[in-house]
């Protein structure tokens, strides 16, 4: 008998989640290739090919003008990564992983003596900051019943891209 170990791997968030007790939606649509984020707009899609299969408003670093340079600095990221982790057991509800820093951003820090920073979700939002503006560390929030769909439709090493 052999054991597929990428089948595992895909298996083990939905796992994690049903031992944590909360509730992890199932999805049988179309895949999700990619996930647009728009920064200017607060709009983020999930992608099949060049259709948008979802569109969700999200809140921001609270210094929501420019890419993420070092940490602390409050700023989202700008640019192409992927979905590189899962936390089924975040603080801010669900949580998938965006893959910053990549080599550009800890070269860039790395030159200026600095820490580019990290742990940079699509994650839900606590309820005292439902009506708050841009209040994340550098995160991108949706409303919790939006992470849970978000969470179940996209996939690890989704391409995500992050634009101004």
């Amino acid at each position: 008998m052999t054991i597929d170990r990428r089948k595992i791997l895909l298996a083990a968030p939905a796992l994690l989640a049903a031992c944590s007790g909360r509730k992890v939606l199932s999805y049988d649509g179309p895949q999700v290739t990619s996930i647009m984020a728009f920064k200017s707009q607060r709009r983020l899609y999930l992608m099949h090919g060049n259709k948008a299969l979802k569109a969700y408003p999200f809140q921001l670093g609270f210094a929501p003008v420019g890419h993420k340079q070092f940490e602390g600095d409050g700023k989202t990221p700008e640019g192409a990564y992927i979905i590189d982790r899962r936390n089924p057991n975040s603080a801010y509800h669900l949580s998938v992983g965006i893959s910053y820093p990549n080599d550009h951003d800890r070269a860039f820090a790395e030159a200026h003596g600095k820490s580019p920073g990290g742990e940079i979700f699509i994650h839900g939002t606590p309820r005292a900051f439902e009506s708050k503006q841009d209040w994340t560390a550098g995160c991108i929030a949706v409303m919790n019943n939006e992470v849970e769909e978000i969470y179940s439709m996209v996939g690890d090493y989704t391409p995500v891209f992050v634009k101004a």
